[in-house]
């Protein structure tokens, strides 16, 4: 607890509590960070799991905090915008104070389609919500974090798409696999500012949507015998922010439980 008091964190895709982003930001709100969610609406509640009461996910990591002067905000935002990422990261900069994290947790999922199946609509629409957002949050990150403060963090968040193929995902499976890709250049570039740059590959996770069958034909591929759950990459995302982890970086990290074995 307190170990990223006077740190300040922006986290996308945080629209229901079961979810990898609710995690994240839930640690690190318990850790002390003062945070900004951001979810676009419109997308999640035409999911087929939901969507949640944006005040009631504000509230509940709002209950998290030791001190009530600990700032947790929360935006909608539609990140395909070409603009949005440089507002968003100017709001969240504007509420906090400063900007210290960037965790980039969003992703469009549905949509897609295997080879034969595709058109380029699918294809330009999950590179502008997964790929080009995420490039250009770390860009305005980049431009805003003052490098008098503590080292910044960066961090990107895949699938599992190198691990082995992810049938009529073609489109998702592409624009997450160019973040791993990327991660490296974008990591020596800032490496000289103090911020370093990691991602994480949390495999497949159960945020409702592996409930019953499609979690029970999974479970023989989990060597350690259960599901991922949402806690599992955010214990790891939340270290990777710490000053623990500052020497970490260029890094793309799974912690899938040994999924990727199978």
């Amino acid at each position: 607890m307190g170990g990223l008091s006077g740190r300040f964190a922006l986290i996308t895709g945080v629209g229901r509590r079961r979810s990898i982003g609710f995690a994240i930001a839930s640690r690190l709100v318990q850790d002390g960070a003062g945070v900004m969610i951001s979810h676009f609406g419109a997308h999640d509640a035409a999911q087929p799991w939901g969507t949640d009461e944006p005040a009631e996910v504000l509230a509940a990591l709002r209950a998290l905090r030791a001190d009530d002067r600990q700032q947790v905000l929360a935006v909608d935002a539609d990140l395909t915008g070409p603009t949005v990422p440089d507002e968003l990261t100017d709001a969240a900069v504007a509420g906090l104070g400063a900007l210290d994290i960037l965790i980039c947790d969003h992703a469009r999922s549905g949509g897609d389609g295997a080879l034969g199946e595709l058109d380029a609509a699918m294809i330009d629409g999950h590179y502008a919500a997964n790929t080009r957002s995420s490039l250009l949050l770390a860009q305005a990150f980049s431009r805003v974090h003052d490098d008098t403060r503590p080292g910044g963090r960066v961090v990107f968040i895949t699938s599992g798409q190198g691990n082995g193929p992810m049938p009529g995902e073609v489109a998702y499976a592409a624009s997450k696999a160019a973040l791993a890709g990327i991660t490296a250049t974008i990591a020596h570039q800032l490496a000289p500012r103090g911020i370093t740059v990691n991602t994480v590959n949390p495999g497949p996770v159960n945020t409702g949507y592996l409930d019953g069958a499609a979690g029970e034909a999974l479970l023989p591929r989990f060597p350690l015998g259960r599901l991922g759950e949402p806690d599992d990459p955010a214990r790891l995302i939340a270290w990777l922010v710490s000053e623990e982890a500052a020497w970490v970086t260029a890094q793309v990290i799974t912690t899938d439980g040994g999924f990727s074995l199978s």
